[in-house]
């Protein structure tokens, strides 16, 4: 058993975290701009839901959801705003999921269809999925955006490579209020 330090201050953790966070950031970069390309057929997934009938309403989801989730995306790759990105993830991955669920459950209780055979286009940006997969894949997707809630992926951040302590952000801020 050897007793000596790491070489680097890398984890396994740490190196999970980086992963968790580049790969919630390719997918809803992915997503996100797979459903700004189609609005059309976006459009007409979101009608499905039933949730909105103002046109506008409808409208001004359809155009701005697909962007704000490549911006996320594309925050989380580049490591800026990391903990505010996966917020808002979870802020769209919660209640998408539970429709998601609703959708499902009232499609198995009319078609009678068994709950895992479910097969349908839940306007994700990847067409056609197995219902229990998809639940399944967006509670992976909630945990992880939770668990970059704690503070985990901080390596390889565009941030951190401008800031990398905490003294030369306030220096810039108070710089940045002198000059307003």
């Amino acid at each position: 058993m050897s007793t000596r330090p790491p070489s680097s201050d890398w984890s396994v953790l740490e190196t999970v975290a980086v992963l968790a966070r580049w790969l919630l950031g390719a997918l809803f970069l992915y997503m996100g701009l797979n459903k700004a390309l189609h609005p059309v057929e976006f459009l007409k997934l979101v009608r499905q839901y039933e949730m909105v009938s103002n046109p506008v309403l409808l409208n001004s989801i359809v155009v701005v959801l697909p962007w704000f989730e490549a911006f996320c995306g594309l925050m989380l790759l580049a490591g800026v705003a990391v903990r505010g990105s996966a917020l808002m993830l979870l802020s769209m991955l919660v209640p998408f999921t539970l429709l998601v669920l609703r959708r499902a459950l009232a499609l198995h209780a009319t078609a009678g269809t068994p709950f895992c055979g479910i097969k349908f286009d839940c306007g994700c940006g990847a067409g056609e999925v197995v219902i229990c997969t998809k639940l399944l894949e967006n509670c992976v997707l909630t945990l992880l955006s939770g668990w970059l809630q704690t503070g985990r992926g901080r390596k390889l951040c565009l941030r951190h490579a401008l800031f990398p302590n905490r003294q030369d952000e306030v220096r810039l801020q108070h710089l940045v209020k002198e000059t307003v």
